[in-house]
């Protein structure tokens, strides 16, 4: 939910900024968007990077190697995540994250059924676990429509 409340908050302010240039609204959107979901994912990239132990046990025993795996994808979200950003990069950056959530949630899978504490420090409640997985098809559709 973190993650949506920043691609949520990111955009609306960006929103709100080309309102007050008189930019047309659905177009200025979609850039807004865009931005707002590079802005996160390299975010929640630098995050791996730099504290993938906080997110191994998401995998651990499950996938071998899941300190790489962790370091990869965080990797990947920045890389994908900058790419949005680039006209002749955004379409295949935003297909590569869309597909990299969807490999990814068979982890956040596992955090919700093995009621797990969520990434980052942030409540084990199952009600909040399971409340991510709703989110992951949404974060697609953001993408997908950001891209087009």
């Amino acid at each position: 939910m973190a993650f949506f409340s920043g691609l949520c908050s990111i955009a609306l302010l960006l929103l709100a900024i080309g309102f007050l240039f008189s930019v047309e609204a659905l177009k200025i959107f979609s850039f807004d968007a865009r931005v707002a979901a590079a802005v996160m994912f390299v975010l929640i990239g630098v995050f791996h990077l730099v504290k993938p132990g906080k997110l191994v046990y998401m995998i651990e025993g499950w996938f071998p190697f899941p300190r790489f795996l962790v370091l990869f994808t965080g990797a990947l979200e920045v890389v994908l995540g900058i790419g949005l950003l680039f006209p002749d990069t955004r379409y295949y950056a935003g297909w590569g994250l869309m597909i990299l959530l969807v490999a990814m949630f068979p982890a956040n899978i596992r955090v919700a059924v093995k009621n797990l504490p969520a990434p980052g420090g942030l409540p084990a409640k199952s009600w909040y676990t399971m409340s991510r997985l709703l989110f992951q098809p949404i974060y697609i559709l953001w993408i997908w429509w950001a891209i087009n």
